[in-house]
């Protein structure tokens, strides 16, 4: 993911000036919601995404409502002399099983999906507010710094840069304790490894904002790094790094699949949607809503919050909106 999105170059137009692009961020919550209401693309997406949380969050009604949990076998819903595949028409859709059963154990696959959405957005979340929480971090100390701190941590962010995620994570779950929870464990690594791209950010707009005259003044006059950090710098830094970790959740959500589907990642019973989609390789013609059901989820799932990441980096970047309009404009009148 590109940084440039994120990163504003003082000069580059008329009305670009360093104090200009401090001030864009901090220009209030209705005008966001006006350029965020214009894109309707990312209202739906907001309200796909929405809707998925809630999903999750009411796991426990939705399979109480069902009469089913996630965890509980079913022996006697599969064909054990067929291998396990599920009783009954598209891999056992009943009344009490509304997508169905898992092949061999019987496990309810609604009760399942609505879990695995439970972990499965967990995991992300919490990765994601790791690697944030780093990276702002990591980037306001250089920004802020001397010359050799900015130095010594703009070379250990560049080594996170060039590290392979789903290498390292693949090796750390390889050695990692049997009896850690692996949730938890898949989300330090993702956060722990990936803070990078939000530390360069971070240091890049730490850079532009510092030679502004009210926070040149703020240093001056006595302020320690950290009360210049929250009270000058941090607005300012809402909107880039909101829009960054918008677009890193998804990422991180195709990691935790990735990793759940080659078989590191969260192991039975506890459900995944990419453990799910690993396993549904065997089964997906005697029992399609294993396979159907999970991969559409996280197809719709990554989709939606890229729609969303790109409508929030519009609507916080009034000149990306401008522009947008200026645009549109110009392609109604050639058409006319």
């Amino acid at each position: 993911m590109s940084e440039a999105l994120f990163v504003d170059t003082p000069g580059d137009r008329p009305d670009d000036s360093p104090e200009a692009g401090a001030a864009a961020p901090a220009s209030g919550g209705r005008p966001f919601w006006r350029r965020l209401r214009a894109r309707r693309s990312a209202l739906v997406a907001g309200g796909v995404v929405a809707f998925l949380v809630l999903v999750a969050l009411a796991a426990p009604l939705l399979t109480a409502i069902e009469g089913q949990n996630a965890t509980a076998y079913h022996p006697d819903l599969v064909d054990s002399a067929t291998g396990g595949v599920p009783l009954g028409a598209l891999g056992g859709i009943s009344a009490d099983h509304w997508l169905g059963v898992e092949p061999l154990t019987g496990r309810d696959l609604f009760a399942r999906v609505v879990y695995g959405a439970r972990v499965s957005l967990g995991v992300a979340l919490a990765a994601t507010v790791l690697q944030v929480l780093i990276g702002v971090a990591a980037g306001l100390a250089a920004g802020l710094g001397n010359r050799l701190v900015d130095q010594a941590l703009s070379r250990i962010t560049d080594v996170f840069v060039a590290l392979p995620l789903m290498v390292v994570a693949l090796g750390a779950l390889a050695v990692a304790p049997a009896g850690f929870p692996r949730p938890v464990l898949i989300a330090v690594i993702i956060g722990l490894v990936g803070w990078a791209g939000t530390s360069k950010i971070v240091r890049a707009r730490t850079l532009a904002l510092k030679s502004l005259d009210h926070v040149a003044a703020a240093r001056l006059s006595g302020w320690s790094a950290a009360q210049v950090a929250r009270r000058e710098l941090l607005p300012a830094l809402a909107a880039p790094v909101i829009t960054y970790a918008v677009l890193l959740f998804p990422s991180n959500i195709v990691v935790e699949a990735a990793l759940s589907f080659l078989g590191v990642g969260i192991k039975p019973p506890t459900p995944s949607w990419g453990q799910m989609l690993s396993d549904a390789d065997t089964w997906y013609q005697a029992a399609p809503t294993y396979l159907l059901v999970p991969a559409l989820l996280l197809f719709v799932t990554v989709l939606a919050l890229t729609v969303l990441g790109e409508g929030v980096r519009t609507a916080l970047d009034p000149r990306a909106a401008s522009r947008l309009r200026v645009g549109t404009g110009r392609r109604k009148e050639a058409r006319a």
